[in-house]
């Protein structure tokens, strides 16, 4: 599959119900666990946030400013299934941001969309009015639909990715080494970076699954490894694939 709406619908019809992305905030005290078709909806609604509210239009550059949490792997994969490009600096035509990005975003909300998210449990909306123009993932995105078609969709040669197109991205994750096929792909790295995208690029790619992690101690995250039946371990000093 050569863009991520052709390689999401076949995995929603190859097996929806299996687990693709298990949160662990040990912070927060949460667990979160999206199977296939639960990540495809939240990819909808963001999607749907993004292009059809927001007007943000396809190859438009999308920078994600947003830690290391389940919500960031959606929004990849909404950006993705627009025909975004996915920038991390410089230029951007929309920001989607965590919380602690709300400062730093807040004056272009003028120019440009900026969505944040405070990254609660279940994408909670912030408790406090966020600034004059910013949206608020957690307030709108429930008003959005569970399906999102993009017309006429992201092609093979549209930028996906820091100037990565759509086809190279996906041919890269599916001969990636972090994961094999069908495997279940236990990370501590920020998915939505540069140094962590193929560990949601390449369990997508390759059927398997991420076990994400964040603020972990080593004791847990053996014991997590060994509950969720982790079969490989991301490694981001491999070579970037993207």
């Amino acid at each position: 599959m050569s863009t991520f709406p052709s390689l999401l619908d076949a995995l929603v019809r190859r097996d929806g119900a299996r687990p693709l992305v298990t949160f662990y905030d040990d912070g927060a005290g949460e667990r979160t666990e999206l199977s296939v078709t639960t990540y495809a909806n939240w990819v909808a609604k963001v999607a749907s946030l993004l292009a059809d509210e927001l007007d943000v239009e396809p190859r438009s550059r999308l920078l994600v400013d947003v830690p290391s949490h389940w919500l960031g792997t959606v929004v990849l994969g909404a950006a993705w299934a627009c025909g975004l490009e996915v920038v991390w600096e410089g230029e951007a035509d929309a920001v989607v941001t965590g919380p602690d990005g709300v400062e730093r975003w807040a004056a272009e909300a003028g120019r440009i969309p900026v969505v944040a998210t405070a990254l609660h449990p279940l994408a909670g909306r912030f408790a406090a009015p966020l600034p004059a123009g910013m949206h608020d993932l957690g307030v709108e995105v429930w008003a959005q639909p569970d399906a999102y078609v993009a017309w006429p969709g992201p092609g093979d040669d549209d930028p996906a990715v820091g100037g990565t197109t759509q086809a190279a991205l996906w041919s890269a994750a599916a001969a990636g080494t972090n994961v094999s096929d069908g495997g279940r792909l236990l990370s501590e790295a920020n998915p939505a970076s540069p140094p962590g995208i193929a560990s949601l690029t390449e369990p997508l790619a390759r059927s398997g699954s991420l076990v994400l992690l964040a603020h972990v101690s080593p004791e847990r995250r053996e014991q997590i490894a060994a509950d969720e039946r982790v079969t490989h371990r991301f490694d981001p000093g491999q070579p970037a694939r993207s």
